[in-house]
This record gives structure tokens, sequence and C-alpha cells, in this order.
């Protein structure tokens, strides 16, 4: 019989989900019983189905920053959201609900309000996002990722824990890694991940630059769905669209890596303690999160930043290089880092705050 029962919230995109899935071991281990609320069609549903956890089903809306029709209608399913969510956790009775972001979560922590459960909001980029903004009011606690954001929430409620990292990614296998690559142990291995949808940019920028890259790496690109390139069958060069089971050995044999800068992506090289090369979104696709999470992990002298203004072969090249040869460095600069165990720290906040 559990003790507790807590309902997690996020979704939208991958970033807001996967967190949540690396507390879920600790949490059923403290007692809990855990259930979520989503949308019907979010990716959020796709993961959580996976994990044999109830998933409760609302409405909502995106909240943009930017002109679209859909700005006059998608409010209604807001408060259609809060509506749906109020009922759900006031027939469920949790003792707290732990919300990731993403539009979703705006619904659910308005929800637990009206209720009067405990909220723990987590915020993973240096500025808090639109729906953690909204989140901010209605939450008990809110756990942040980088020190940064501290200066953004009232000192009263903010907790610096770091990201939660799945546990699963940290016992990766080098040798099983290099085996499923067909790899030697003779020559370095570059990483290249572009997000979960890949990124055209990074793409295309490792491939224009194969030859010279394959002279000194042999190079794992996991380059997003339907990105795959057929005519670049090369040896010592594998592609994917997207890994899963074999990601923990994947990451564990990379000797550098080059990625975007999403905050669950470099705080799960961090953990691992993977020398990277980070190219942000641009502003001009973004809201410049991925510029501040990449320049704070460049000031901590964890990685080196390439924006994409800057992205010129011969540049490209330049850094890679100046990564690989100083990796030690890096490693022992992300060895002294604090933000290491951010499961148990969250789980801490979530139990602290529940309501007596």
């Amino acid at each position: 019989m559990a003790k507790y029962k807590i309902i997690m919230t996020g979704g939208g995109s991958a970033g807001h989900v996967t967190p949540n899935l690396a507390l879920i071991p600790t949490l059923e281990k403290e007692g809990f019983e855990i259930q979520y609320i989503g949308t019907a069609d979010g990716i959020e549903r796709k993961i959580i189905s996976q994990e044999g956890i109830k998933y409760h089903v609302i409405s909502s809306g995106k909240l943009r920053r930017y002109f679209d029709l859909k700005n006059f209608t998608d409010p209604f399913r807001v408060i259609k959201g809060v509506f749906e969510a109020k009922k759900i956790i006031k027939k469920e009775k949790p003792d707290v609900i732990f919300s990731k972001g993403g539009f979703v979560a705006v619904p659910v922590v308005i929800g637990a309000f009206l209720n009067k459960v405990p909220v723990v909001s987590h915020e993973s980029d240096i500025t808090p996002g639109l729906a953690n903004k909204i989140a901010l009011p209605y939450s008990k606690k809110v756990c942040v990722t980088f020190p940064e954001t501290m200066e953004h929430i009232k000192k009263s409620k903010v907790v610096l824990t770091g990201t939660p990292i799945r546990k699963e990614l940290l016992d990766g296998s080098r040798l099983k890694g290099l085996s499923y690559c067909g790899f030697s142990k003779d020559k370095p291995v570059l990483l290249v991940i572009g997000g979960s949808l890949g990124s055209k940019k990074i793409n295309d920028l490792v491939r224009k630059n194969i030859g010279p890259l394959l002279e000194k790496y042999q190079i794992i690109h996991i380059c997003g769905k339907n990105n795959l390139d057929n005519s670049l069958a090369l040896e010592n060069y594998k592609q994917f669209e997207f890994v899963s089971d074999e990601l923990p050995d994947l990451l564990n044999c990379a000797d550098i890596v080059v990625s975007r800068a999403g905050a669950n992506v470099i705080f799960e090289l961090l953990a691992l303690k993977k020398p990277n090369l980070l190219i942000p979104l641009s502003k001009k696709s973004s809201r410049g999160d991925q510029i501040l999470n990449a320049r704070s992990f460049e000031k901590k002298g964890y990685s080196l930043v390439l924006e994409e203004e800057d992205l010129e072969d011969k540049r490209f090249i330049e850094e890679l290089d100046k990564l690989y040869e100083n990796r030690s460095k890096f490693i022992a600069a992300m060895d002294k880092s604090e933000l290491q165990n951010a499961v148990e720290r969250i789980v801490e906040v979530i139990k602290d705050s529940m309501k007596r």
C-alpha cells in the first residue's frame, strides 16, 4: 500500500517529460503512488504510457509569445483544462503535484491550487519559460537547475537542485557502445546530437566536413527523424535517427560531444563528464534560453560554445580539436560541480512540501 500519492505533469516536448521519468524509481522507493496528467495527443502521453502509469487527459492550449490565430481560442482550452484538472485532483486526492512545465502544466498547477494541494515546479533553463512564469504564484517550491535562475524567483520559494538524470544513462558501457557501432578502441569517438528532432544546421555542418573529421575521429551522428543521409555509407561514420536503449552505451563510448544546449542534455553530459562543444539554438528560432545555458556552462569550464552565426567550417574543426586536446581540463572542471545528485534533492523538496 502506497504511503503517499503524487500527480506529475509536464509536456509539449520530451524535455518536459524525461526528467519526470528520472524521478519515478526514487519516488516509488519512497512509497509514492504515481499518476500523470497530460494532453490527449502530446508527446508526454506516448512516453508515460510506456511506463504503465495511470494517465489522465485534459485540454490545454499553447501559450505563445508571437501572433497566431490560435491565440484567440487556446485561452479557452486552458480554462477548460483548469476545470478538468481541478475535477481529477479533487477525485484522486494527491498529497502533492510535481510540474515539469510546458503548456499542459498550467491548468494542472491552477487546478491544484484551487484544491489546496501543494505544487513543486521544476525549471530547467536559466530564465523561466512562459508556462513556469504563470505557474510561479501557485507553486509552493520551485526547483531550479542553474544558480543564475535564483535571481528570477522569490527567495522563499526557490531551491537549487540541478536537473534529474535517469540512472540508466550513467550505467552505459564503453565496450558495448564501440561494439554496437563496429568501432575500434584506438581512435577517438565524436558523438553528435542535435536534440530530439535533430538539427539541420548541425547535420549539414558535420556532413560537409565529414572527410577531415573522419581523419581524426570515429563519428556517431544522432541526426533526428527523417534526417538520415543514405549516400554517406562510410567506414567509422554511424548515423541514427533516434537512439533509445543503446544511448547510455553510445554516450559512454564518446570522447567528445557536439550538442545543442537544452538543459537536459547538457546536464546529462555534465553527469557523464563528457567534454562538449555546444551549438545553441539562435535567438531567431527560440527565446534564447539555450544561449544562456551554454554560456553558463562555458563560464564554469564545462563546455566550449560556438553560436550558429559563427558556424564556419574552419572554426568548427579548430574548436573540436581544441576540445579534444584539452579534454582533461574540461573533465576536471566537471568533476568539481556540486550539481550531481538532483534526483535525491528534488524528492526531498517534494516530501517537505506535502500537506501535513
